[in-house]
């Protein structure tokens, strides 16, 4: 750690309590947060009015716009608590890491059945989660098993109800994200937030999950051990989306860290110079799917883009956190 961020860390109760967090706060909720809901809520109708129109799951135009939605979901996806939590919409959103194999179990429950609830949006919102968000949709479009299973009629109409679940879930969080953005921007009173320092912990929170998450389950999960990688245990490998998925959290990211450092610039610049090598190691592998971590090359690049992630980790542990006024020790995944 360099001088000064160990002097920072240090003078933490002189200095994050000396902060004024509502300037933050506000750029991070006015420009960060909600243009993202509302980016995701306009993909995510073009999505259910393209299902609507074209229901082939070959068809360019459909995977085009699942392809559009599904980004717009992953820049925002980091973003896990609040609106997004409510009723576990994130889930519902992507059902994913799947490690008992529910999504295709949920899909051919509902395609032997022939199950009604395909018929209301709010009847397949009480299906079950495994079976609905962009996970289960993947596996419509782009599983052969799923193209051949069933009646064509019925495929076309679960893949409708997939696309229009997905949107007004969408929908709901965008909305929803409105009305509890105050919460953030003044906190006390009713805001579930009793001061700036608490709802500025909430906003670390999400950049040291999205990271963690990044790092061990989506770029961990398919290089499993040496002796046994794990390619088939990748984010949306059958769509392709593995290693982008990677590349725009790791966008997204960048801009709130960018955002929380902002009255910091030597620790803004550790962080965006360690981004930069992050994501300029995810554009550079030619691993859509990440199959190569099979091979000892594969691998090797596969992990020095996951050295990279967990570079940008130590950083924001070791000195964002606590310049921020948050502890060493505090874990991501630990709750308050």
């Amino acid at each position: 750690m360099r001088i000064l961020a160990y002097l920072t860390a240090i003078l933490v109760p002189l200095v994050a309590y000396a902060q004024d967090r509502a300037p933050i706060l506000m750029d991070v909720t006015e420009t960060h947060i909600l243009p993202r809901f509302a980016q995701l809520a306009n993909a995510t109708e073009t999505l259910a009015t393209t299902a609507q129109t074209d229901c082939d799951p070959a068809s360019d135009d459909l995977r085009a716009a699942y392809g559009r939605a599904f980004d717009s979901w992953i820049l925002a996806s980091h973003l896990r608590f609040g609106p997004t939590e409510t009723n576990d919409r994130a889930f519902a959103m992507a059902f994913w890491p799947d490690t008992k194999g529910f999504t295709p179990k949920a899909l051919s429950r509902h395609i032997e059945s022939e199950d009604a609830a395909v018929d209301t949006p709010e009847a397949y919102a009480e299906t079950s989660i495994a079976g609905r968000g962009f996970m289960a949709l993947e596996r419509m479009l782009y599983d052969q098993a799923f193209a051949e299973q069933g009646r064509a009629a019925y495929r076309c109409a679960l893949i409708r109800a997939i696309a229009t679940d997905i949107d007004q879930n969408a929908k709901a969080m965008n909305t929803d994200w409105q009305t509890y953005a105050p919460n953030l921007t003044q906190p006390g009173g009713d805001s579930p937030y009793r001061t700036g320092d608490e709802a500025m912990q909430e906003l670390f929170r999400a950049l040291t999950t999205g990271l963690e998450f990044t790092a061990d389950t989506r770029l961990g999960r398919p290089m499993g051990t040496f002796e046994r990688p794990r390619p088939n245990r990748a984010e949306a490998r059958r769509s392709a989306r593995s290693l982008r998925h990677v590349e725009l959290s790791l966008i997204a990211l960048r801009d709130l860290a960018a955002r929380l450092s902002f009255d910091h610039p030597e620790i803004a610049a550790d962080l965006d110079a360690a981004f930069a090598q992050a994501i300029d190691r995810a554009q550079s592998l030619d691993d859509p799917a990440f199959a190569g971590v099979g091979t000892a090359q594969g691998r090797i690049r596969v992990e020095a883009l996951q050295q990279s992630v967990n570079d940008i980790r130590q950083i924001a542990s070791a000195e964002l956190g606590p310049t921020l006024g948050i502890s060493a020790g505090f874990n991501s995944l630990d709750g308050d």
